[in-house]
């Protein structure tokens, strides 16, 4: 149970010099219950590939950097928002491990301002984005703008991440993928801006507690997910019996499922949560072409101030993202063919039923800022089935609406709204 020091092997703690090389040197000649010390000072890094049975431990003022130079991520298999597929690797790689943790009070910083502009731009309305939309493919400039995430576990089981801070990612900043029993407590999300920057990411996992965090980040402050398509359909690789409790979400999109679901999320609790000035609540997104289900979600005992929708669910998600075009794909990547093949006709539509959300109270502060109290486009075709709304208290400047709901309960539900609801309201873009 060996304490290994990076500096011992010639990391630099003046981040002068890539460290890339001694810090991989330092996690090779760690033993089973060794732990690797990222001691006070600064780091700069590329890509990192953990070991079974290993801690990596963030000291008190210990900071590292990610490179933002793409060459020092290799190319990985890997699943890129639903998408089996070569991308770059993370910083922070658990791939194929058992027994891992990260711990420590340190820092991980994706300095991720180069990887935003090049997506959006200076202006965020540039960049790829600008470029991909002008050609009718705003649905796969996320996937061909490459862009490093902070952290991947992928196909790993007993993993522990706990008490350190993960900012400025480039792309999502924990990515949690195909594993199980994995435990994220104390965690920091910090991203001040960026595309993507997702806070926590669970995608296709099992037995998944997130505990005490703090997120605040410009997109979804945690995402359970289940694959994209045809491939993560015939997959069947759910996420499923997952626990969110006792977090404090700041800005960002709040607690999402989807919109990747074509596997199936089940037995999800989310309770004892704060949510300040945070987008949204708890979000469903999907779209015609996902499929898949979600199904045994409870939500309870939340409290909410100045969210600007506190139950928001979107069947049929940013058609501009989630449907691609089909003609002409012979000569393109493969992941191009695997975006644009989604699941055809009735068999599309997410299965969407056994909700409850219950212990709800939505406040705004004195300023009054927006607040639409419920949003909800179920598929008119294929309803949201069996959604119980019990001891809910909103104020919020719009009641909002609700379609595409069968077997719909309201239980001790009250709303303030004195203003008329606007279809010009009838949006979220992120």
């Amino acid at each position: 149970m060996a304490a290994i020091s990076v500096i011992a092997f010639g990391a630099d703690p003046f981040a002068e010099c890539p460290s890339t090389v001694a810090i991989q040197l330092a996690i090779a000649n760690a033993q089973p219950d060794d732990t690797v010390v990222i001691p006070a000072g600064t780091f700069l890094t590329g890509a990192l590939f953990l070991k079974s049975g290993i801690t990596l431990h963030l000291e008190p003022g210990a900071q590292l950097l990610g490179s933002q130079c793409l060459e020092d991520y290799p190319q990985i298999e890997t699943r890129v928002a639903g998408i089996d597929m070569r991308w770059p690797a993370a910083i922070i790689n658990i791939i194929d491990c058992q027994d891992v943790s990260i711990t420590g009070t340190g820092t991980l910083d994706g300095q991720g301002l180069v990887w935003w502009q090049r997506f959006w731009g200076d202006d965020e309305h540039s960049g790829m984005v600008e470029e991909y939309s002008a050609k009718g493919l705003r649905w796969v400039v996320d996937y061909d703008c490459q862009r490093p995430r902070n952290i991947l576990v992928y196909e790993s089981e007993h993993i522990t991440l706990q008490d350190f801070t993960s900012r400025e990612s480039g792309f999502w900043n924990l990515h949690l993928c195909y594993s199980r029993h994995i435990i994220v407590e104390g965690v920091r999300i910090s991203n001040s801006a960026g595309p993507s920057t997702d806070g926590i990411d669970i995608d296709s996992c099992e037995q998944v507690r997130i505990a005490r965090c703090t997120l605040s980040c410009n997109d979804d402050n945690i995402c359970i997910k289940a694959g994209r398509g045809q491939e993560a359909a015939l997959k069947q690789r759910s996420s499923r019996d997952i626990v969110i409790r006792e977090c404090i979400l700041n800005k960002g999109s709040g607690i999402t499922l989807g919109s990747e679901t074509s596997g199936g999320i089940e037995r999800v609790l989310i309770e004892k949560n704060g949510f300040n000035s945070t987008g949204v609540d708890f979000r469903i997104k999907s779209a015609r072409n996902r499929g898949g289900f979600i199904r045994d979600i409870t939500v309870r005992d939340l409290q909410l101030l100045d969210v600007r929708f506190p139950v928001l669910m979107q069947l049929n998600w940013f058609p501009q993202y989630s449907y691609g075009n089909k003609d002409d794909l012979a000569s393109k990547p493969e992941h191009w063919r695997k975006l644009a093949e989604g699941i055809e006709g009735e068999a599309g539509l997410t299965e969407v039923s056994q909700l409850t959300l219950e212990n709800i109270v939505a406040r705004r502060s004195d300023s009054k800022p927006f607040s639409c109290a419920f949003f909800i486009e179920g598929y008119p075709e294929r309803p949201v089935q069996a959604l119980t709304l019990s001891s809910v208290s909103i104020d919020a400047t719009e009641f909002g609406k609700i379609s595409g709901v069968k077997g719909l309960i309201f239980k001790d539900v009250q709303v303030s709204a004195a203003d008329i609801t606007q279809a010009s309201n009838d949006t979220y873009e992120r």
